[in-house]
């Protein structure tokens, strides 16, 4: 949920402490995206963790949400070729040269994309040592664990996709080659900082940042067990649908907590995305991800528990524009 907070090179500011202490009544946060490199930059000040500056930026924001009662998780996120030079100072890499097929937001307004450069294997081998570091960096901060970002279109998805993948070495190709690097990157963060504390986030079928799956059903069973074998504390299924199959089959196969993100269409529903959640509890969910009812909804778990009516998410330009107006200004229940 990156709110474009953080300073131009990265860094938490104050109010996203406020931001996030407001919300500590969650059970568990999972902090918005932070690259673990600076080539990783996808826009304008959104938050990183790959130096001291960073690493002191989110101790202010986990001492926050601690002190208000909260436990935080750090999403690790690389944009790949979601991304431009005129906001990181970086030609952007992928695993092929196939540029995002939209514009892009950068500090001077929407942009072209720009064709991102080819992964070489020491890139690739640097990347998930960089992942390693943030996830050591994240604990560092305060984090209780990360969540590694392999969904909705940035670079571990990009190596997912056969659109995006057109490589023909050791991590492009069949199946088991295109998930060799979210694997690898997967492993390297557990080994960093322990399974226990490393969830995955996925989004099967997703076609955000023009990513494109024709393999779908036979790609997300072999990467899931392949994950599975690490060890990770969750599995984060993004838009889940409890009546689909490929639903079923990583509940009946993923041996650890599966978290729902559930489906709520453009509008937010009016219980806060309480029915849909139910339903994903019945189908076998153990936690529930409701992050854009939080956003305008500090104290969400209070109006899930009573029934009570739902704050509606204001103008999306608000979402990113910086400043309380929008961010942390939302109003909570009056309590008589």
């Amino acid at each position: 949920m990156t709110r474009n907070r953080a300073s131009a090179d990265g860094v938490p500011q104050p109010l996203m402490a406020t931001y996030y202490a407001q919300r500590a009544s969650a059970g568990l946060i999972i902090a918005e995206a932070a690259t673990p490199n600076a080539v990783g930059q996808t826009y304008p000040n959104i938050t990183a963790i790959h130096d001291a500056t960073h690493v002191a930026g989110w101790r202010g924001v986990t001492d926050a949400v601690h002190a208000a009662g909260g436990r935080m998780f750090l999403q690790l996120q690389h944009g790949g070729r979601v991304g431009h030079p005129a906001t990181s100072g970086l030609t952007p890499v992928a695993p092929s040269p196939v540029p995002l097929p939209e514009t892009i937001f950068t500090p001077s307004g929407h942009r072209p994309s720009v064709v991102p450069r080819e992964m070489t294997a020491a890139d690739i081998r640097t990347t998930v040592a960089d992942f390693a570091a943030a996830a050591r960096n994240a604990i560092d901060a305060g984090f209780a664990g990360v969540e590694v970002h392999s969904a909705n279109g940035h670079l571990l998805h990009q190596f997912l996709a056969t659109n995006t993948n057109r490589r023909t070495d050791a991590y492009g190709g069949s199946v088991a080659a295109r998930i060799r690097f979210a694997v690898e990157v997967t492993e390297a963060v557990a080994d960093a900082i322990g399974a226990e504390r490393v969830g995955v986030r996925i989004s099967p079928g997703t076609t955000v940042n023009g990513v494109e799956e024709d393999d779908t059903e036979l790609l997300y069973p072999a990467f899931v067990e392949a994950l599975a074998a690490l060890g990770p504390a969750y599995l984060h299924l993004v838009h889940a649908d409890p009546d689909q199959p490929l639903f079923r089959h990583i509940r009946e196969n993923w041996p650890t907590t599966l978290m729902a993100n559930p489906v709520l269409g453009p509008e937010l529903p009016a219980d806060g995305g309480a029915h849909a959640a139910g339903r994903l509890l019945t189908a076998g969910a153990d936690l529930i991800a409701l992050g854009r009812p939080f956003l305008a909804n500090p104290d969400l778990v209070t109006r899930l528990r009573t029934g009570a009516p739902v704050n509606p998410v204001r103008d999306r330009f608000m979402m990113y524009v910086g400043g309380e107006r929008g961010y942390t200004d939302y109003p909570t229940l009056t309590v008589a």
